[in-house]
């Protein structure tokens, strides 16, 4: 199925009864052994550690690393999505995304915040379409990235204990 064909069929979904447009997702966290954890997505499964220097095995990427990760690949797949939309040709999407994390929020050493204090998106297209095209493309999918409305905007969060 093409990603015409997605966006097409969601949109009769959707206009058909709102209410289908409200999708959730679970994610399950079990501590392994020190800082490694096992995540349960679906019927997919990975592992998260932090590298030594941060008190783990290097067995895997870190949180923060994975939310980087997480922006990365939702702004790929975004690009995809608008340029099918919006009838723009893409031969490829490569976008590097890279964060400035001070250790002091973390760790408790003073009031500052333990999130990222920059992050830098960098999106490399190529195809035929006119830099002119690109540049509305991009407005599009920094409009309509979920990851990067994440990163851009306060969530409702909340903590509880089982």
């Amino acid at each position: 199925m093409s990603l015409t064909d997605v966006i097409e069929g969601t949109r009769q979904a959707v206009s058909a009864d709102p209410a289908n447009a409200a999708v959730s997702f679970t994610v399950d966290h079990q501590l392994v052994t020190g800082t490694q954890v096992d995540v349960k997505v679906r019927d997919h499964a990975f592992r998260v550690d932090e590298p030594a220097p941060l008190g783990g095995t290097d067995t895997a990427a870190n949180p923060v690393e994975y939310a980087l990760a997480a922006l990365g690949s939702c702004q790929v797949i975004t690009y995809q999505f608008w340029a099918a939309k919006l009838g723009v040709p893409l031969t490829s999407v490569k976008v590097t995304v890279e964060g400035d994390l001070d250790l002091h929020g973390f760790f408790g050493f003073n009031e500052t915040r333990p999130g990222f204090t920059d992050v830098r998106v960098t999106v490399d297209l190529d195809g035929p379409a006119t830099r002119e095209a690109y540049e509305d493309l991009e407005r599009q999918v920094d409009e309509h990235c979920p990851v990067l409305d994440l990163f851009r905007n306060p969530t409702p969060t909340k903590t509880a204990l089982a």
